[in-house]
Parts: C-alpha cells; sequence; structure tokens
C-alpha cells in the first residue's frame, strides 16, 4: 500500500473495492448471475438486519471441536467479507448472502466461529495494532471514518460504518496501546529507482487491488501486476502469481507476467 495513502478512513475505500469486483465477476459467470442477482442490494439489506437484529448461534469451528458461541451483527458480515478469503472463500461468497437471506446463517456462523480457535503464533496484535495507531490512526477522527464508509456503502447504518473494515474501534484501543505517532516519517511516497514487483488481487478487500499501481507510480522501475480473482496473499493461493515472482527474482527488471492474461475468477458456488 502507498504509505502516503493509508489510514482508518482509506479502509473503506479498499473494502468496497473488494466487495464490489466480487459481485462484478458474479455477474460475469451466467450461472452465478442467474441465481443470486442484485447482490449489492442483498448486501446491505443483510447488513442492516443483522445491524438491528443479531443472531447468536452455537456453531462448531470450520476445523470441528467443541461448538462455541458466535454472534453475527452488521458489522461481523462486512468483516468476514473483508477478511482474507480463508474465512469466507470468495467463491462462495454470493453463496453465503443468499443462504444467510433465506434464513440460514450456518456458513458464515462457521466462518466466525473460526476465530474461537486461533493458531498460536499466528497473528501479532502488539505489531498490528503499533503500526494501526501509530501511522493510521493519527490525523484522522471517527467523524472521518464514518464519513469514508458511507461514501462507500451509504445503505449500510452509521454503526457499522462508524468503524474501520478489519480495524474496528481502532480509535478506542490507541488510546490503551498509546504508541506514538510516527505519520511525519510514514506518510510520505516511497520514491526508488530499485526495481520492484507489486502484486495484488482483484478480490482483496483488505488492500484494494488499484492502490498495487498506483504505489508504482513512484517507483520507475517496479512491475504492477493485477491478478485477478485473487484476495490477499495473492502468490500462495494463485500459481501464476508465484510464476512471476520467479521470474522477478531471476530477471528483476523484465518478469515474465505473461501467465496473468489467462487468469480468471474461479467459478461461484451454486447452491440449490
Amino acid at each position: 500500500m502507498p504509505p502516503q495513502t493509508v489510514s482508518l478512513p482509506w479502509a473503506w475505500a479498499s473494502a468496497q473495492e473488494g466487495i464490489n469486483a466480487i459481485f462484478a465477476a458474479c455477474e460475469a459467470q451466467p450461472a452465478c448471475a442467474s441465481r443470486y442477482p442484485e447482490l449489492s442490494r442483498t448486501l446491505t439489506q443483510q447488513v442492516r438486519r443483522l445491524e438491528a437484529n443479531p443472531l447468536t448461534l452455537t456453531v462448531p469451528p470450520p476445523g470441528g471441536g467443541t461448538p462455541v458461541k458466535v454472534v453475527l451483527d452488521g458489522g461481523t458480515l462486512v468483516n468476514l467479507l473483508v477478511a482474507d478469503g480463508r474465512l469466507v472463500p470468495s467463491a462462495d461468497v454470493p453463496a453465503a448472502l443468499y443462504e444467510l437471506a433465506a434464513g440460514n446463517p450456518e456458513r458464515l456462523a462457521r466462518a466466525q466461529a473460526a476465530g474461537a480457535t486461533p493458531a498460536v503464533g499466528e497473528f501479532a496484535h502488539g505489531l498490528t495494532h503499533s503500526v494501526a495507531c501509530a501511522e493510521w490512526a493519527p490525523g484522522y477522527s471517527k467523524r472521518d471514518v464514518l464519513k469514508a464508509g458511507r461514501r462507500a456503502f451509504p445503505g449500510f447504518p452509521d454503526s457499522v460504518l462508524a468503524h474501520a473494515p478489519q480495524l474496528p474501534f481502532e480509535h478506542d484501543l490507541c488510546r490503551a496501546w498509546n504508541v506514538p505517532d510516527r505519520t511525519a516519517v510514514q506518510r510520505i511516497a516511497t520514491h526508488s529507482e530499485v526495481p520492484a514487483l507489486i502484486i495484488t488481487g482483484t478480490f482483496d478487500a483488505k488492500t484494494g487491488a488499484s492502490w498495487g499501481p498506483f504505489a508504482g507510480r513512484t517507483l520507475p522501475r517496479s512491475t504492477a501486476v493485477v491478478v485477478p480473482g485473487i484476495t490477499h496473499w495473492v502468490v500462495p493461493q494463485e500459481p501464476c502469481a508465484a510464476s512471476v515472482l520467479v521470474s522477478f527474482l531471476a530477471r528483476p527488471t523484465a518478469p515474465d507476467t505473461g501467465c496473468v492474461a489467462g487468469v480468471v475468477p474461479k467459478p461461484f458456488t451454486i447452491i440449490p
């Protein structure tokens, strides 16, 4: 992400870009478009419904084990869609929304239950919030986050839009975490002649795909690659992206990106 751009309000624009890309890809697949029309409206309806009347369910985590209690409200639904695709795979997003609208929240509830048994050492909360509180939050108020949310998803309730997706309640957390403001040295564009490879995925709702090429504008020897149908962490998910990376290591100024043109989003899950 371009360091001069990243902020808590910015997270809403990335969420909008990634979610809309999934919906557009569904519209481009006849079976998906026929089964799941008007996904944007369905999402807005379900966010509003869950925010007004949250669901409490007891479900087993995806990997099995003792069932756990989970709560699905509007904010939870948004953050499940903004996650990196492991909780709710992008191919399942339309099905999950339509199941929810039909009164079956099981798929989403099980995804939420995954957080009940986190892998020790998989995620560093201290590092994450040290970066967010020092570089992303300063200079932007809760009101700024709300305004950005209203621009991205005007139909969502304010109680959802008041919190940056993927980093809810961050302003409150930052008051307790209390790390120094580092925006003066962090929020500046990176200018470099060092060869760089920038890979983004169109379904990434954490860091919207368009920001990759944007970051490359000040890196004249960079190669920006946008891979269709991939969420956050592109290289492990897509063999083509991995081959581009290998070719970059061999030829930093002229990687072979030819395979990208042949990558298309996977077929979406079609429920009966």
